[in-house]
């Protein structure tokens, strides 16, 4: 351990002289309070240092202690269910050690409880030879997820000894004969937090992460492995749409790191979680979700550090064989806290004034998500799917961080406050967005389904864009030229924005479509097209059409708050729909031959 002395105070970014033997990336104790702090930058013996809390009353001349360790995360029992700040340290917990709802300076607290004990199964006997990724027991830590107990990375031997029953997690559970002689384990594991931790191979994602968000599954969809970027302008709905996929997303953890947004943000979450029903186990969401806080009146230079705490728990569950989503909000703000620090330290300025290594930091982020086979003897697959809100100022998405973002993300799903206004949510602008997973994802759906999703899409898209070229036609000489067919188009149109896109975040039927539902909803109103086209084309007029519907229309319009439990109502509507259509035919079309 080193000690320095501080010349130099400003802002979050401590300038420390003697500290030759310290190096980049060092934890250090900052000043008498003992702030925490990470070594960003050496110039001879002049140290840089981030600091993780509040600077004000450190003055120069007090000591600066090196720990000599990289900034890291425990990984053990006890992680779920927990909120974190920035830097792993317990918020319940510093509430009750400091008596205060803020956040007091210079107070040391373990991330994680090291007196629980925990009830570890061995799964590995006496005389098995193990290596680095190998599960060697088990702990039931929520309800609903089996904490599996790995052998550190760089460790390999035969099991000496093997224990079961309750153990804290800095108790020997297990003795393992190396080379190097005897080596004992614990059900604690550390990891810096800016390296990423090691795979045995990465995969191609496919599978598609089912959200329950019709305008994202069916249009936008993302992979379990993906990345995925909401960009929009305050007010657009970014953070509910991060809400309702971190609710109803096919996955088996949810990673949600608060990263400079408002306080109110957080507390939704956590007033909300505990409440939802998880519908797969019928346990709480919050047994399944890890939360990081670090909103915008705690620290900005702790906003830096946290999604990469939040990225390496989720590579830690990942390495388990679960699929993890990491939810961010918003990497801008994380952005702005990189911004500043490197505006303290009289960095050359890039785009806007953000550094010259935001594109790589980007990237560097992001490519820890994905599909991959985890280390071990056994075949575990894990994923972590990375979405993430980016907060351009005034919306304008030419701004570096946005133009960075869409670099390295397949996934673009564009917030339009136009739609917003309208209240039409989520405001996903459906020509503005893109998925590069779309033809991957309608092979499997298609598959999936056993029906012809993948045209289906298209077929939707495409009555979606030629809207939007016909509306131009309207706007210049009304609707009245359009021809009967364009006309219908426009309905038809309608009918896809209103009733299917649009969904209600706050309606208990609403705020979840299942797949099979989606493929119902949007086969009626692709079938109400076809067969309207067909009326027309066989004579029929389309005000027959129209007035000869009302009810079939009213009827689509009302599916999206048929629950679950009464899909096969919709099979009868798509059923209706041919009837209806084949009597308008009858009626008005053969009449006038």
């Amino acid at each position: 351990m080193q000690e320095g002395k501080i010349i130099k105070v400003s802002g979050p970014l401590v300038m420390a002289e003697n500290m030759s033997d310290a190096s980049i990336q060092d934890m250090c104790l900052v000043g008498d309070l003992g702030v925490i702090g990470e070594i960003i930058e050496m110039r001879g013996d002049v140290a840089s240092i981030q600091v993780y809390e509040e600077t004000s009353g450190i003055g120069p001349g007090e000591a600066v202690r090196t720990t000599g360790e990289a900034l890291s995360v425990e990984l053990a029992p006890g992680i779920l269910s927990q909120m974190f700040d920035g830097i792993q340290r317990p918020l319940d917990t510093f509430m009750e050690i400091t008596k205060s709802n803020f956040l007091a300076r210079g107070v040391q607290l373990p991330a994680l409880d090291h007196e629980k004990k925990w009830l570890f199964e061995p799964v590995k006997a006496v005389g098995e030879s193990v290596s680095a990724g190998d599960i060697i027991g088990t702990v039931q830590e929520t309800a609903i997820i089996l904490h599996k107990i790995m052998i550190p990375n760089g460790v390999k031997g035969t099991i000496k000894e093997i224990y079961s029953g309750e153990y804290t997690i800095d108790e020997p559970i297990c003795v393992l004969e190396t080379e190097e002689g005897d080596k004992v384990l614990t059900m604690l594991q550390k990891w810096p937090v800016r390296r990423s931790r090691p795979i045995k191979e990465k995969l191609n994602p496919d599978a598609p992460m089912i959200t329950g968000q019709r305008v994202i599954d069916t249009f936008f969809p993302v992979t379990k492995g993906g990345a995925a970027a909401v960009p929009g302008p305050f007010g657009a709905g970014k953070t509910v749409v991060q809400h309702q996929i971190a609710k109803w997303a096919d996955v088996d953890l949810v990673v949600y790191v608060g990263c400079g947004e408002r306080g109110n943000e957080m507390t939704d979450v956590l007033n909300e979680f505990p409440e939802l029903i998880d519908p797969k186990t019928g346990e709480s969401l919050m047994e399944r979700t890890v939360l990081i806080a670090n909103t915008s009146n705690m620290p900005v230079a702790a906003r830096e550090a946290s999604i990469y705490t939040g990225i390496t728990i989720a590579e830690y569950f990942r390495d388990m064989g679960y699929s993890v989503a990491i939810m961010a909000d918003s990497t801008s703000r994380w952005a702005e806290a990189l911004r500043e620090m490197s505006g303290r330290l009289e960095e050359m300025p890039g785009d806007e004034g953000y550094p010259a290594y935001l594109g790589s930091r980007l990237a560097e982020y992001y490519e820890r998500a994905g599909r991959v086979i985890a280390l071990g003897s056994d075949h575990r697959e894990g994923s972590i799917t990375a979405i993430s809100a980016v907060s351009p100022s005034g919306g304008d998405i030419s701004e570096p961080v946005t133009q960075n973002t869409l670099r390295v993300v397949k996934v673009f799903w564009g917030l339009d406050s136009l739609l917003a206004q309208k209240r039409h949510f989520p405001s996903i602008d459906w020509l503005q967005s893109y998925s590069l997973y779309s033809a991957e994802v309608g092979k499997y759906m298609d598959q999936a389904l056993q029906a012809d999703w993948s045209e289906m899409v298209t077929e939707g898209m495409r009555i979606l864009q030629e809207e939007a070229q016909l509306n131009e036609i309207v706007r210049l000489v009304g609707v009245d030229s359009l021809s009967d067919k364009d006309r219908l188009t426009l309905e038809v149109a309608k009918s896809i924005r209103e009733d299917y896109l649009q969904q209600n975040a706050f309606d208990e039927v609403d705020t979840f479509t299942s797949r099979e539902k989606q493929f119902k909803m949007l086969d009626m109103i692709l079938t109400f097209q076809k067969e309207g086209q067909r009326a027309l084309e066989l004579g029929s007029y389309l005000h027959e059409i129209m007035d000869g519907t009302v009810q079939l229309r009213d009827r689509i319009a009302r599916s999206k708050y048929i629950p679950e439990s009464e899909l096969e109502k919709l099979d009868s509507y798509l059923l209706s729909i041919r009837q209806t259509m084949q009597e308008i035919i009858a009626e008005g079309g053969m009449s006038h031959d």
